[in-house]
C-alpha cells in the first residue's frame, strides 16, 4: 500500500505540461493496455448469434486474468478473435492484429476442449450434440423462432431476430420490431434465397461462411480435438458462424470468460449515450430493465 501511495505522490508532483504528457504516454497507456489485455475486457454483442443468452447490444464484463492460471472448461461463455480473419504472417503486425487493433471480437459457448471427441448428429429430425459418446443436454439452446427483419437505419440491416409469436411486436421480450421490418426482411430473406423463417431445433443447412460446405448440413460433424483445440457454438443454433463452419478455435485466439451483464438495450449504438442523444424518447423504451446488472451462464 505504501508503494502505490509513493507512486501517486510521485505522478502528481509539479511538472510542465509537457513532462505530464510525456509521463501519460509512458506510463499510463501501457499500464492501461497491460490491464486490457490480460485483466479484463468490456464486449458488446453485434449479432444475434448467442440468442437469448446474449442479445445484441447487450455489453459485458469479461475475465481475462484468471484463464492464465485456470484452463477453460465446458459450457463456458468465451470472447475470442475473430478466426476467419487475415491474419499477416509478419509476427510483429500478427500481434498488432491479435492485441491492438484488427479482427472483430466474437463470443461463444464451450463445447468441447481439447482431447475432447465431439459429434454433430441429425436424430429423429432434430440435431443433437455427442460429447466423448454421451448426448449432451442443452438448456441454453435459444427455444424461440427466428423472422427475418430489414431496417436501412440499423449497421446490420438484415438479421434474424428472435420472437414470440404470442406477443405483439411492440411488446417482444428480446427485439421490438415493426411489421414493416418484417414485409421487407421477408423480402430480402426471398432475394438472397434464403427462409424469412427458421424454427428451434431443426437442421440447417444455411450456417456459416464456407463456401466449400454449400448445401450441406451444419449440424453434422465428426472431430477428435487437438491439444490446442476447442470446439465452440453459438446458444442461437440457427443463426451462428461458429466451428460448424470454420472448425476448432485456436486457444491463442480466446481472450477470456464472459461472466457478467452490465446492461442491456436494443440497439446497435457502440455507445448507449449516442443512442441516447439520437433517441431521447424512444432509448427508454428500448432498455431491457430486467437484464440488466446480472452473471451469465
Amino acid at each position: 500500500m505504501s508503494m502505490v501511495k509513493s507512486f501517486i505522490r510521485w505522478y502528481r508532483r509539479p511538472k510542465s505540461r509537457w513532462a505530464d504528457f510525456i509521463q501519460f504516454l509512458v506510463i499510463i497507456v501501457p499500464l492501461a493496455f497491460v490491464i486490457r489485455t490480460i485483466g479484463f475486457g468490456l464486449y458488446q454483442v453485434p449479432t444475434g448469434s448467442m440468442e437469448t443468452t446474449m442479445l445484441v447490444g447487450e455489453r459485458f464484463f469479461a475475465d481475462k486474468l484468471m484463464p492464465l492460471f485456470k484452463p477453460f472448461t465446458h459450457g463456458e461463455i468465451i470472447s475470442f478473435n475473430n478466426p476467419t480473419y487475415d491474419y499477416s504472417s509478419n509476427k510483429l503486425f500478427n500481434w498488432w492484429q491479435m492485441y491492438v487493433w484488427g479482427p472483430e471480437n466474437w463470443t461463444k459457448r464451450i463445447i468441447g476442449v481439447p482431447g475432447d471427441h465431439v459429434k454433430g448428429m441429425v436424430e429423429n429430425e432434430k440435431p443433437v450434440v455427442y460429447l466423448n459418446g454421451k448426448k449432451l443436454d442443452e438448456p441454453y439452446v435459444n427455444t424461440h423462432m427466428l423472422i427475418a427483419t430489414f431496417n436501412p437505419y440499423r449497421d446490420n440491416q438484415f438479421a434474424m431476430k428472435s420472437i414470440d409469436p404470442s406477443i405483439p411486436l411492440d411488446l417482444q421480450p428480446y427485439y421490438i420490431m415493426t411489421l414493416e421490418e418484417i414485409k421487407v426482411g421477408r423480402r430480402k430473406a426471398l432475394w438472397k434465397g434464403a427462409p424469412d423463417i427458421r424454427l428451434p431445433y431443426t437442421p440447417n443447412k444455411n450456417l456459416g461462411t464456407s463456401s466449400a460446405r454449400q448445401g450441406e448440413s451444419f449440424d453434422e460433424f465428426d472431430v477428435k480435438l487437438g491439444e490446442d483445440e476447442y470446439w465452440v457454438m453459438g446458444d442461437n443454433r440457427q443463426n451462428s458462424s461458429d466451428s460448424r463452419a470454420w472448425g476448432p478455435l485456436r486457444r491463442k485466439m480466446i481472450h477470456g470468460r464472459i461472466l457478467f451483464r452490465l446492461y442491456s438495450i436494443d440497439s446497435e449504438e457502440p455507445f448507449f449515450i449516442l443512442d441516447l442523444v439520437k433517441h431521447p424518447v424512444d432509448f427508454w423504451r428500448r432498455i431491457r430493465w430486467e437484464r440488466c446488472m446480472q452473471f451469465v451462464y
